[in-house]
């Protein structure tokens, strides 16, 4: 059975192209996430470094901090290892790469002042208990931060956003059919999507204060929480 990691490892050469031709305002939300992040950070975790997109961005923003690249891809890993190495060699020589699934990640409880992740999480099926785990790895103070994939609070919002995308998607120069396709069948296998009200709830079950929804844009949002 393929897996979410072996799917996304072997479109490596592809990724960075199909993601900006089939997620909405892909770089606008790239760049509102950070936006919110924290104005400095010494020790960030990454959830799903994927290509390294927002990787580089997070050694840009802190060029003194120790980041955890984290991916189940080791292919995605390497990739990124080796983009941040090219434009901010010392990051990458602070920096650890991991290959693990979320769910297994062994972190010394409060290592971290910073989580975030880019369009990662609804690969977790129980993300109530991922969250919990998070914000142990959260010293007091620290943050969560992170872009993804939201259901709708009504199954007719949900069937509006689900349109919405694949209409997005058959745009002249976006996908072809067989890439959505593609897509669709992953998502149906892999993905597990939560309402944002869901995603709220169990963050302030999990821990966190101060949660919210900064950004949304039909199947996608940003979300934001504090560790107290």
């Amino acid at each position: 059975m393929t897996t979410a990691s072996t799917y996304f490892g072997s479109m490596i050469e592809g990724y960075d192209s199909l993601i900006r031709r089939c997620v909405p305002r892909y770089e606008e939300m790239t760049e509102r996430l950070v936006e919110y992040l924290p104005a400095e950070a010494k020790h960030v975790l990454e959830l799903g470094c994927g290509t390294g997109n927002l990787s580089l961005r997070l050694a840009a923003r802190y060029p003194d901090a120790a980041i955890t690249f984290v991916d189940a891809s080791p292919e995605m890993v390497e990739l990124t290892r080796a983009r941040v190495a090219a434009a901010h060699p010392e990051a990458a020589e602070r920096g650890r790469f991991v290959v693990s699934r979320f769910e297994e990640l062994a972190v010394e409880p409060e290592s971290f002042d910073l989580a975030t992740s880019a369009i990662s999480l609804h690969h977790v099926v129980e993300k109530s208990a991922l969250f919990k785990v998070i914000r142990r790895m959260l010293a007091p103070g620290g943050t969560l931060r992170f872009a993804d994939q939201m259901w709708g609070a009504t199954e007719g919002n949900a069937a509006l956003n689900w349109q919405r995308w694949l209409e997005f998607c058959r745009l002249p120069g976006n996908c072809t059919e067989e890439e959505i396709g593609s897509l669709v069948a992953h998502a149906r296998a892999h993905d597990h999507y939560e309402p944002v009200a869901a995603h709220l709830r169990m963050l302030e079950s999990a821990g966190f204060a101060g949660v919210d929804c900064v950004w949304r844009n039909w199947m996608w949002g940003i979300v934001t929480a504090d560790a107290v």
